[in-house]
This record gives structure tokens, C-alpha cells and sequence, in this order.
């Protein structure tokens, strides 16, 4: 199994920055795309970014240009730096992968979600 733990969530007021990180245990083989989702009150999970195991990124277009997802696969940790934040991205953060551990084949799994509001 593999488990994920978000850290860096809080308040910040608009056009602040926050960083969050999530970092990957237990007894994996291997991780391939690692990402970010969020979900704000009353409105569905949605994808934020994506990176793959060789580094390539994808966005949203709605944090295209102030979010910046990375991973350093020595940790099996991604991050996301969250840089001009606005009210709108006021939601619980997931962290989610793509990942195989030993006895089983290619899983998802989530994190438990890090709470992050930005204040007008």
C-alpha cells in the first residue's frame, strides 16, 4: 500500500503564495504521474496539475502561469507552488498518484487533503 500526507495548507490573503508538499510511503515499487486536485465548497474534485515521473507538466488553465507543480522522485515527493493566489482558489488541496507498491498493480491513491483559503 501507499500512503500520501499533504503538508502546507493555511490562509493567505490574495496574491500571496503558499507551498504545499506531498510525500509518498510504504512499500512502493514505483510512482509514474503525481498530482494536485482540489475541491471547493459545493462544486466537484478538480484536476489542478500533473507531472510525470521524466518531469513533464500540465496545468489547468485556470493556474496556468502562477502554479508550479515539481517532484523530486529521490523523496517520492511532489509540491506545488502557489504563487498569485486569489479568493477563487480557496478549496481543499488532494494530493493524488498513479503508483505500484509490492503484490500489486498500477493504483491510485489519494491524500487526505489540505485545507487552503485565500482571503480578499
Amino acid at each position: 500500500q501507499v500512503q500520501l500526507v499533504e503538508s502546507g495548507g493555511g490562509l493567505v490573503q490574495a496574491g500571496g503564495s503558499l507551498r504545499l508538499s506531498c510525500a509518498a510511503s510504504g512499500s512502493i515499487v514505483g510512482i509514474n504521474v503525481m498530482g494536485w486536485y482540489r475541491q471547493a465548497p459545493g462544486k466537484q474534485r478538480e484536476w489542478v496539475a500533473s507531472i510525470t515521473s521524466v518531469g513533464i507538466t500540465n496545468y489547468a488553465d485556470s493556474v496556468k502561469g502562477r502554479f508550479t507543480i515539481s517532484r523530486d522522485n529521490a523523496k517520492n515527493t511532489v509540491y506545488l507552488q502557489m504563487n498569485s493566489l486569489k479568493p477563487e482558489d480557496t478549496a481543499v488541496y488532494y494530493c493524488n498518484c498513479n503508483a505500484r507498491s509490492y503484490g500489486t498493480s498500477w493504483l491510485p491513491y489519494w491524500g487526505q487533503g489540505t485545507q487552503v483559503t485565500v482571503s480578499s
